[in-house]
C-alpha cells in the first residue's frame, strides 16, 4: 500500500513539471545513441581483425611449403592464380589436420610380428592406462599424482609369457609416457600407442583394432569405457572403473581370467569375450563361474568315489561268494 501511494505521487510530481519529464526522455535518448554507436564501433573493429587474422590465417598456411635450402617446392597448386593458390593450401591444410586428429597416425600401429628365433607370444593384450593401471589423484600439498593399482607387477608377470602387452590409452603421450616408465621399470610393456593413434568419432577417441597390424582373432582390449572399443565390441572386456581404494584385488581377478583364456589355447578370444561383453562386472562373473564349475568338478570326483567304493564293495561280495569261507580257511 505504501508503494502504490509514493509511485502516484512520484506520477503526480512528473506530471505537474513537464520541463522535467523532457529533460529526462532526452537524456535516456541520448544514452540509447551513446549505446548504438558503441555497438556499431566494437563490430567494425571485431569485423577489421576478423578480416586482417582471416588474412594471415590465409597467407600464413597457404604459402608454398620449402625444402631445407629454402627453395620452393612444387604442389597441385603451382596452376592456379596466386591469390586461389594460398585459399586452396590454407584448406588443404586444415583438412589434412583435421583429418589427422579424427583418423589414427597409421594403418598400421605396431610393426609387424616377429619371426624365428625370435618369439612372439601367441596374444595381444591392449591395456587403458587411466583407471585400469594408475588413478589421478589430487591434493593441496602435492597438486596432481598417480596412484599405482595393486597388482600390476603380477598381471605383468604373468601374462607377459602369453601376451604381447600394449599400453594403449586416449591420455597424451606427453602425460602417459613417464607414467609408463615408472609403472614398468622391468620393461614387460612392448609396445606404447597414445591419442593420436585413436580414432575420434562421435565424441570418443576409439581404439580400433583393425590398426593394429594384429590378428582380430588374439586381441584383447581391458578398459573401463565401453565407448573405448566399440567398433570390435567382442574383443573388448570392459572392467569396473577403478576409484582408487587400496584395498582392490581387480587386477589380479584380471590375470586370473587371462592366464586361463590364453592357456586354454582359445583360438578366438572373441568367443570367450562375447559371454561376458553384458555382465556389468565381468571378473565378477568369472569367479562366479568359475566356483561354479570347482563345485561341479569336486562333485562329480565325489560320486566317481563313491562309485568307486560301491564297485569295490560289489566285487567283494562276488568273491566271498566264489570262494566260500570254509575254502578260504
Amino acid at each position: 500500500m505504501i508503494y502504490l501511494e509514493a509511485e502516484s505521487i512520484e506520477n503526480k510530481m512528473a506530471s505537474e513539471d513537464p520541463q522535467a519529464n523532457a529533460e529526462s526522455e532526452e537524456q535516456q535518448k541520448k544514452q540509447k545513441e551513446n549505446k548504438a554507436r558503441a555497438k556499431k564501433f566494437l563490430l567494425r573493429t571485431a569485423g577489421i581483425f576478423g578480416v586482417v587474422g582471416s588474412g594471415f590465417i590465409v597467407y600464413t598456411f597457404g604459402s608454398s611449403s620449402v625444402d631445407e635450402q629454402g627453395n620452393k617446392i612444387p604442389d597441385e597448386f603451382d596452376n592456379d592464380p596466386p591469390v586461389v593458390q594460398h585459399f586452396r593450401r590454407a584448406y588443404q591444410y586444415f583438412k589434412d589436420y583435421r583429418q589427422m586428429i579424427i583418423e589414427p597416425t597409421s594403418p598400421k600401429l605396431l610393426p609387424d610380428p616377429l619371426k624365428e628365433p625370435y618369439y612372439q607370444p601367441p596374444y595381444t593384450l591392449v591395456l587403458e592406462l587411466k583407471n585400469v593401471l594408475l588413478h589421478p589423484e589430487w591434493s593441496l600439498e602435492t597438486g596432481w599424482r598417480f596412484k599405482k593399482r595393486a597388482g600390476i607387477d603380477n598381471l605383468f608377470q604373468q601374462l607377459a609369457p602369453l601376451y604381447e602387452i600394449v599400453i594403449f590409452t586416449a591420455e597424451t603421450g606427453m602425460t602417459a609416457f613417464p607414467l609408463i616408465d615408472s609403472m614398468d621399470p622391468h620393461g614387460f610393456i612392448s609396445y606404447r600407442l597414445f591419442r593420436d593413434a585413436t580414432r575420434y568419432t562421435e565424441g570418443h577417441h576409439v581404439k580400433d583394432i583393425s590398426c593394429l597390424n594384429r590378428d582380430p582373432a588374439r586381441v584383447v582390449i581391458v578398459d573401463c569405457n565401453r565407448e573405448a572399443f566399440k567398433l570390435q565390441p567382442y574383443n573388448g572386456l570392459a572392467i569396473k572403473k577403478w576409484d582408487g581404494n587400496s584395498e582392490d584385488r581387480g587386477l589380479y581377478d584380471l590375470a586370473s581370467f587371462l592366464k586361463t583364456v590364453a592357456v586354454s589355447g582359445v583360438g578366438d578370444v572373441r568367443t570367450v569375450l562375447e559371454n561376458y561383453s553384458l555382465e556389468e562386472d565381468p571378473l565378477d562373473a568369472f569367479k562366479r563361474r568359475q566356483t561354479q564349475l570347482e563345485q561341479e568338478e569336486q562333485q562329480r570326483l565325489e560320486e566317481l568315489s563313491q562309485l568307486s567304493k560301491r564297485q569295490t564293495l560289489s566285487l567283494g561280495s562276488i568273491t566271498s561268494r566264489l570262494w566260500p569261507r570254509s575254502k578260504q580257511q
